[in-house]
């Protein structure tokens, strides 16, 4: 390990191919020098992650961390960067009920840095965490019972598995927490327990990375959570092998929800299984008021799914097919088109496909969720071929799921997507997991084409894995579980 001082990284350099090739760097001087490399790896997590004060509304910061209080809520200043500080101010918030929140680690002014300083800050707080316990006015809970609940209400098992297509899965969950806190737009993180995954003779376990799933569908009075996942070789193809009652993980919901708008025109543009985020924001937004029109686009006749609760998330429908002779209509108010979402969006705004039940010319509001070569096309189309039929002030978002890691909401930077003005040019980077919704205008569709290719030889090698496990899985099913 050697260190280069008084350096500032200014941009990776990369080959013909798109990978790095150097870290292009300056001096203080204002000179510059490319260091050779082909791999940077990027330490990110350096800035306190005080999203909870932006969502809760009550937690206060003290500049770029949470606002220490004293045990009666009064404001406390901790000594910064001291981790054996003679008082341990570990706590954050104090609710109107006596209850506290209590911070730790790389959150405290005291003891960020490391994972040594970290864990000196639980040795140094938990005496403050359990002397507010005991001061706390008992309320009668039964522990055992308290302890039930929690088991109930976040013990996540399978359901259901359901093929809904040759390429995609659903899998309903019971988990009633995050039922009832579901809201449209968000997602989840859904991977099976490494005690509990198939085993192969030699020695591979089919245990699952943290995959991000669409949110379809939630009960929250039955408990149960839809998602949907594409099957696209690796830890996807182990969603059909869930078996009902499999203990599993699934965080969230995560990401912001979807800005439901009450009393307007909006269009849905779904491609593939960015139609199944669509069920539930169009049932909001028809819920509030809002007149829905929806092109729902697919590659081929196969790949069509959940027809009756698109046609409930929709007033209007253009079913979009790039295979002949595209699908049938099964409301008269709806169309059926053969190509891709833009031609079919463009004729049904100029009458080719009848008269518009719902002008395109009235829409206030366009959602577009889908691939990104799908969202930059519509994107796009609106500038273009679209422009004639819309509104000058409509507003256009897609959602943008950049590659994705630990869907915390700012922690590991993973889903880093950079965006572009358009009135200024000026560059800004947004975490995606924390707001996948995003102006169709300032996303930098290159750059999310990129990172979405950057790990692809690990993808393939990964699915081709995983296909010749399943293969002599089947072949041998005793050797299923241990």
């Amino acid at each position: 390990v050697r260190f280069a001082e008084g350096l500032t990284p200014l941009a990776v350099e990369v080959d013909g191919f798109g990978h790095a090739a150097g870290l292009r760097c300056s001096h203080a001087d204002g000179s510059e020098v490319v260091l050779p490399a082909r791999a940077v790896l990027v330490a990110a997590g350096t800035q306190p992650n005080t999203v909870l004060a932006r969502e809760d509304g009550r937690i206060r910061l003290d500049g770029r961390y949470f606002q220490a209080v004293n045990d009666e809520g009064a404001p406390r200043r901790p000594i910064r960067a001291l981790s054996k500080p003679e008082h341990a101010d570990v706590l954050m918030h104090r609710t109107e009920e006596g209850r506290f929140v209590s911070f730790f680690g790389d959150l405290h002014p005291s003891f960020f840095g490391n994972v040594v300083k970290a864990m000196g800050s639980a040795k140094r707080g938990y005496p403050v965490v359990s002397r507010v316990l005991a001061q706390a006015p008992q309320r009668g809970i039964d522990g055992a019972a308290l302890i039930a609940r929690c088991q109930d209400e976040l013990a996540v098992t399978v359901h259901a598995v359901n093929r809904l297509t040759p390429t995609i899965v659903e899998v309903v969950l019971r988990a009633p927490a995050q039922a009832r806190a579901f809201a449209p737009g968000q997602f989840f993180r859904l991977q099976n327990y490494e005690m509990l995954a198939p085993r192969v003779a030699d020695g591979t376990v089919l245990a699952m990375e943290g995959l991000a799933m669409t949110g379809a569908w939630t009960d929250p009075g039955r408990g149960l959570v839809s998602v949907i996942a594409l099957e696209m070789g690796g830890s996807s193809d182990l969603c059909a092998m869930l078996r009902p009652g499999e203990r599993v993980v699934l965080m969230g919901p995560t990401g912001t929800p979807t800005e439901i708008h009450a009393d307007a025109t909006v269009a849905l543009v779904g491609g593939g299984l960015g139609n199944a985020v669509l069920f539930s924001i169009g049932a909001a937004l028809r819920a509030a008021g809002s007149r829905v029109l929806y092109f729902a686009g697919y590659k081929a006749l196969r790949d069509r799914y959940k027809v009756e609760e698109i046609e409930r998330a929709a007033d209007v429908i253009i079913w979009c097919c790039d295979e002949a002779p595209g699908f049938v209509p099964g409301r008269p108010q709806d169309r059926n088109f053969v190509g891709n979402i833009v031609e079919a969006m463009a004729a049904y705004a100029s009458g080719q496909l009848g008269d518009p039940a719902i002008p395109l010319a009235e829409v206030a509001h366009i959602v577009a969720i889908g691939s990104d070569r799908m969202m930059a096309a519509v994107g796009a189309a609106r500038h273009g071929v679209l422009a004639p039929h819309l509104r000058a002030d409509h507003t256009a978002i897609g959602s943008i799921n950049s590659p994705m890691q630990c869907m915390m909401k700012e922690v590991c930077a993973q889903c880093l997507q950079p965006q572009i003005d358009p009135a200024t040019g000026a560059r800004t980077v947004v975490f995606s997991c924390f707001n996948q919704d995003q102006a169709l205008d300032r996303v930098d569709f290159p750059a999310l084409a990129e990172r979405l290719r950057q790990n692809g030889v690990q993808e393939k090698l990964t699915a081709q894995w995983i296909d010749r496990a399943l293969r002599h899985l089947n072949a041998r099913p005793a050797l299923a579980a241990e």
